[in-house]
């Protein structure tokens, strides 16, 4: 029987993968959350609507979601180095495009190009990771691997603030470029292969299809559903059911005894660790990107701070999950996995306690620190251990096909969670103004005394006294909008409470560790 990948891998070439795949990686955490700072800057230079401009974030999202699943067939049928190598040169060659671009039609067609190329360096960075390194290293190189996942969206905004501010938009995407030829080098020279990879499985052209189509009409649902008022667009109506079809199809198909060769072998989720991960990784992925959600839409929408102010706040809280991201790896393996991942989660409905409970309208910077903070140790108890739990009990031919459901799991959690977070935000607020309305229609002399201050304020900064009641409406009206925003948002967090809470509960359907023989991923 052949040895194991990592006693081929001396330290110094395991450093050197490393650094290579995380390289990838961070690439592509980037790209999903740069681009929306530029945004504005695309409109005007394209000529394009703001409904228009969102494929470029829309298209890159669907076909990431759709080819991530499919990473484990496709690391089997290339090669992983190949594979890995491949993904790079087209995600590098669309960024170049992207830059390039003078039509906003080129750029999402570019984007949707660089979203099938960049949806391989998640699940093969960290498949790779957890064959080169021993089995007592691997909480360790999972710490790295999380330290990407962290860093890059946290820093996408700042980065894709200063980019656009000192030079332009399309620099945010040429930006790949050297960087990911220098990534493309070092795959092919060093990156090794699976030894359970290349096993050349027969193309699954049916279940890719179904795959496609359920996923990608799921993802255009999620991505435009709350643009166009949900279930009021005949178009979200029939996506919604092609996608429940060719989902529930896609499964069917895949589990079918005359299927040896799936494109998803949904069979490794018979694995129970597996199986909870890759729904606990679902409650999770709301939690983590809902909060990079929320946060900076509050302080941009209702703060009036910019887009790179709102990620520098955002910062000491990722510093405080790389802080903990290696002091979980040297623990892990002393105390139970699950212990920890609980006291992150608990350390999460803490923050989530403090925002919808504190958050004000001139809440100052400094008082985002403890709940960021908490969020930050939050998530850094958790990744690691999660991503071990998960994946750690998987035969090593398993490791590949298990991290593209685990990750596409904590991806679609992110998708569910903004699309319903963006859709609680528009109704909550429409909620609220309504009765702090209804309460200024009663609320008599103490209405007409506000409304008497604000003229005179109007009046006494230099304005007409003939627009001076327009005005102190304006002000109250403005003054409403704002206080409707603030109650949605601790709404918003409320929810995201609340989910921590069904993820905690989660915790009881993970496998207890074993004290006996080492786990199937680890035996050879």
């Amino acid at each position: 029987m052949s040895r194991p990948l990592y006693e081929t891998i001396s330290p110094g070439l395991r450093l050197l993968i490393t650094a290579t795949v995380m390289a990838a990686t961070m690439m592509e955490f980037l790209d999903t959350s740069i681009v929306n700072v530029a945004m504005p800057s695309m409109m005007g230079n394209l000529g394009a609507t703001l409904d228009q401009i969102g494929w470029v974030s829309t298209g890159y999202i669907i076909t990431n979601v759709i080819i991530l699943p499919l990473t484990g067939w496709l690391s089997d049928y290339f090669g992983r180095r190949a594979y890995l190598f491949g993904s790079v040169v087209l995600f590098t060659a669309a960024s170049l495009g992207c830059g390039m671009s003078h039509t906003l039609g080129m750029l999402i067609l570019w984007r949707v190009i660089q979203g099938a190329g960049g949806a391989a360096f998640l699940s093969t960075a960290q498949a790779t990771l957890m064959e080169i390194y021993p089995p007592n290293k691997r909480a360790q190189a999972q710490a790295v691997f999380a330290m990407g996942v962290v860093v890059a969206p946290t820093l996408g905004p700042t980065l894709g603030g200063w980019i656009t501010d000192n030079y332009s938009w399309p620099w945010i995407f040429l930006i790949n470029v050297p960087l990911g030829t220098l990534a493309a080098i070092l795959t092919w020279k060093y990156v090794p292969d699976s030894l359970a990879a290349g096993l050349k499985r027969k193309a699954d052209f049916i279940g890719i299809g179904l795959l496609a189509i359920g996923l990608g009409c799921m993802q255009t649902v999620l991505e435009r559903g709350q643009r166009d008022d949900w279930f009021d667009a005949p178009y979200i109506i029939w996506l919604t059911l092609t996608s429940l079809v060719g989902c529930g199809t896609f499964v069917w198909w895949v589990l079918r005894k005359e299927n040896k060769a799936p494109a998803v072998n949904l069979r490794v989720a018979k694995n129970r660790n597996l199986a909870a991960g890759t729904i606990y990784g679902f409650a999770f992925g709301v939690v983590f990107y809902g909060v990079l959600f929320v946060v900076p839409q509050f302080l941009q929408q209702v703060q009036t701070h910019t887009a790179m102010q709102a990620g520098i706040i955002l910062l000491p809280g990722a510093m405080f999950t790389g802080v903990m991201l290696p002091i979980v790896a040297r623990v892990m393996g002393k105390v139970d996995a699950r212990l920890v991942i609980g006291t992150g989660m608990i350390s999460l409905v803490g923050s989530m306690y403090l925002f919808s409970s504190r958050l004000t309208l001139t809440m100052p910077d400094n008082a985002f620190l403890m709940p960021l903070i908490l969020r930050g140790v939050g998530t850094g108890l958790q990744l690691v251990p999660l991503s071990i739990v998960a994946l750690g009990t998987l035969a090593p031919g398993q490791v590949a096909e298990g991290a593209g459901i685990y990750n596409l799991s904590r991806q679609l959690g992110g998708s569910f969670g903004i699309a319903i977070l963006t859709t609680l935000l528009d109704r909550r607020e429409g909620l609220h103004r309504s009765r702090i309305v209804e309460s200024i229609d009663n609320g008599g002399q103490a209405i007409t005394d506000r409304l008497a201050g604000l003229q005179s304020a109007y009046v006494s900064h230099g304005g007409s006294t003939v627009e001076a009641p327009r005005a102190a409406l304006a002000a109250l009206d403005h003054a409403v909008s704002r206080q409707a925003s603030l109650l949605a948002f601790r709404d918003l967090f409320t929810v995201l409470l609340a989910m921590c809470a069904v993820a905690l509960v989660l915790l009881i359907f993970f496998e207890r560790p074993r004290k006996g023989p080492r786990p199937v991923a680890d035996a050879h």
